[in-house]
């Protein structure tokens, strides 16, 4: 390989946050050229050493001296040496995007099986120490460019997420809530992130979590469980009163999900749909139902009941079928 008499960051790109100089031959006396919001890094056995900030340097025995310490540097001359450079930028990356690639699966206590949530947001950091930073990664040799940097640093937030949804949901916040709670989330998701983040010597300027939904297929499942749930279950109005609300929230859901798929994410946000759309008019329902108990129109009143199983029908939720069986029912109880 050539030796190269001028060192500079040729990627010519502005997404690439890590660059290493392909010629690994070098001699004293050579310009290195450092731009602003990067810096330079000499590496030799996967350890990082010297380091260059923005501008121009002639290498020479006395800016080097942890290379030197290390190799026996030539004194002058055109006798070459061996080791990387690698630049690095430092300048901080915003609004990149990160989302869920697979759905993340939780049980919910609220509903008494698993449903699988998807999230996505953005997110920004910058390299504020870039020899750490290459310890990390390149020092390692597992991580050589920067698009699998890049994953790696994703993948590190989707199981940070995980664990956050997973402790969340497990200590009794329900699937449907926590749209509403994408503040608290998106905040301490932050200090998990940056906690992990700050060993690889990057600084988490900003996250946040965007939405969180549930799958088109994962929202008909838990449509149909709900179904069969009516459909098995004695129609008393105390499980009317506790579950009308969710099933009301979930097929809201069911809705928006198909706006999603339509009209893609953008129409869904327009349309105001979401976990965080359905939980409130499903609240609503119930809470309305909840408030016709004392009342003018008590949920206990045979129309109340009959108006209630006639809406279940026409959403779909019971069949034909179980809904004459509950009218006659109701009508025999009356």
């Amino acid at each position: 390989m050539a030796i190269i008499d001028v060192i500079k960051n040729e990627s010519h790109s502005d997404t690439l946050f890590v660059w290493k100089h392909p010629n690994a031959d070098i001699t004293l006396g050579a310009q290195l050229i450092v731009g602003e919001g990067q810096v330079a890094i000499f590496v030799r056995g996967g350890e990082a050493l010297d380091t260059f900030k923005p501008g121009t340097h002639t290498l020479s025995t006395g800016n080097v001296p942890l290379l030197e310490k290390l190799v026996n540097l030539p004194f002058g001359g055109d006798t070459p040496f061996s080791a990387e450079v690698w630049f690095v930028a430092t300048t901080v990356k915003r609004d990149m995007k990160w989302g869920t690639s697979n759905p993340i699966p939780l049980m919910d206590k609220t509903i008494g099986f698993p449903v699988s949530l998807r999230a996505y947001g953005k997110w920004g950091f910058s390299i504020e120490n870039p020899r750490a930073f290459l310890l990390q990664f390149v020092g390692s040799q597992k991580y050589l460019e920067s698009s699998k940097i890049y994953d790696y640093l994703i993948g590190e937030i989707l199981q940070r997420l995980s664990d956050l949804l997973s402790e969340k949901v497990r200590d009794g916040m329900a699937v449907l809530e926590i749209n509403a709670e994408l503040n608290e989330l998106s905040n301490e998701g932050m200090q998990n992130i940056a906690k992990e983040f700050n060993r690889y010597g990057l600084l988490v300027s900003n996250f946040n979590i965007e939405n969180i939904n549930i799958p088109k297929d994962e929202l008909k499942r838990i449509q149909d469980v709900f179904a069969k749930t009516f459909e098995a279950r004695e129609f008393s109005s105390t499980d009317l009163t506790k579950n009308y609300g969710a099933i009301k929230s979930f097929e809201i859901m069911g809705d928006a999900a198909n706006n999603q798929a339509d009209n893609g994410v953008g129409g869904m946000m327009a349309a105001g749909l979401g976990l965080g759309a359905a939980l409130p008019i499903g609240q609503q329902m119930g809470q309305r139902m909840m408030s016709d108990q004392v009342g003018e129109t008590p949920i206990d009143s045979l129309p109340e009941k009959l108006k209630q199983l006639k809406e279940l029908l026409d959403q779909g939720l019971i069949s034909e079928e179980i809904y004459k069986e509950k009218q006659v029912k109701l009508l025999e109880d009356f």
